[in-house]
């Protein structure tokens, strides 16, 4: 996992990426029997009553892939993009020795998830009012959603400097909208050098 700290137009980047969500669409000759592929291996969930996909994990690159009867995948876990294709690799290999015939995948990356954080406390009430395209409701969440234009993404903000940015489709994406983030955060006034709430500090994820 790797995080980067580096200074852009005088304002200091501090994320990380998440996770990275793709898609996979394969050429098969017939649906894909999922039960061949549970049988074959152990290390995979499936129970078309719950869910139509199956569930594979591998380890190297650290990924879950949903796989489907029609040829399509969805992979969840990955840290960068460029794990997606070694991962893709792998997983064909895994359904061709199962004795199914899928071809030429074609991966398309979906989503990035980053965390980061301003190093700045925010007044989320003043930025709610000025920010544009901006909703805050605390009662029932404690962050501020702001949906940025340029690029398209979404930042969840919270009080503490905080921020989840989710919506990029590459890593260039996320690096500018962090760097549009601390500059607009900034230009605007709505950052404080005391907290306005100290409730909610931390940003997990599982």
């Amino acid at each position: 996992m790797s995080v980067e700290k580096r200074d852009e137009s005088n304002l200091k980047l501090d994320y990380k990426i998440e996770n990275v969500v793709a898609t996979v669409v394969m050429e098969i000759t017939e649906k894909i029997d999922l039960n061949k592929i549970a049988r074959k291996f152990e290390d995979t969930e499936y129970n078309p009553e719950r869910f139509p996909g199956l569930v594979m994990r591998i380890n190297d690159p650290k990924a879950t892939f949903l796989i489907f009867s029609t040829g399509k995948m969805v992979i969840t876990g990955l840290r960068r993009a460029d794990e997606a294709s070694p991962g893709v690799e792998k997983i064909v290999k895994s359904i061709k020795k199962a004795g199914i015939n899928v071809s030429n995948p074609i991966i398309t990356i979906q989503n990035i998830v980053a965390s980061g954080d301003l190093h700045t406390f925010i007044d989320l009430n003043l930025a709610a009012t000025i920010m544009e395209n901006a909703m805050y409701e605390p009662e029932v969440f404690p962050g501020l959603i702001y949906r940025m234009a340029n690029p398209k993404t979404v930042f969840l903000i919270f009080s503490t400097g905080k921020v989840v940015c989710t919506g990029a489709k590459n890593k260039k994406f996320v690096k500018e909208a962090f760097i549009e983030l601390n500059r607009v955060v900034r230009e605007l006034g709505i950052t404080r050098n005391n907290p306005e709430n100290s409730e909610y500090e931390d940003i997990s994820f599982i």
